[in-house]
């Protein structure tokens, strides 16, 4: 399924390895239910995000990759954008354009931010997405 798409690049988790340091320590970016989120940066310069999904994620082979059609077919202007994937065995990553601002949910959500974004403008940037 995934390799039809040749639209869909899918990385080595070698190559990924190499981007991210080994998955260094300094490379976190952050953790959550799903997996740890690594910065990276290939040899042509571009920076990049990894999700690593945790193994006790309980995600198989074909709900990842069904996962991974629906992510790569939304590609909007309000939405960090999917580069690929890795598909070895055990080694389940997702493969995002890397920004250096914190996400969404930090504006979304942080209590000190928010005077800056009122209800109306939270909503506002949840339409945009839609």
């Amino acid at each position: 399924m995934l390799g039809d798409n040749p639209e869909l690049p899918i990385f080595d988790s070698e190559k990924l390895a190499t981007a991210t340091n080994g998955f260094h320590l300094s490379n976190k970016l952050g953790k959550g239910g799903f997996g740890t989120v690594y910065k990276g940066k290939f040899p042509n310069g571009q920076e990049i995000a990894v999700k690593r999904l945790s193994k006790s994620s309980g995600q198989g082979s074909e709900e990842f990759m069904n996962e991974v059609v629906v992510i790569s077919k939304l590609q909007h202007r309000n939405l960090v954008k999917f580069v690929g994937c890795c598909i070895e065995g055990e080694g389940k990553m997702l493969v995002y354009e890397y920004l250096p601002n914190k996400g969404l949910d930090s504006f979304l959500f942080d209590p000190k931010k928010q005077s800056l974004l009122n209800w109306r403008k939270r909503f506002q940037i949840i339409e945009g997405i839609g």
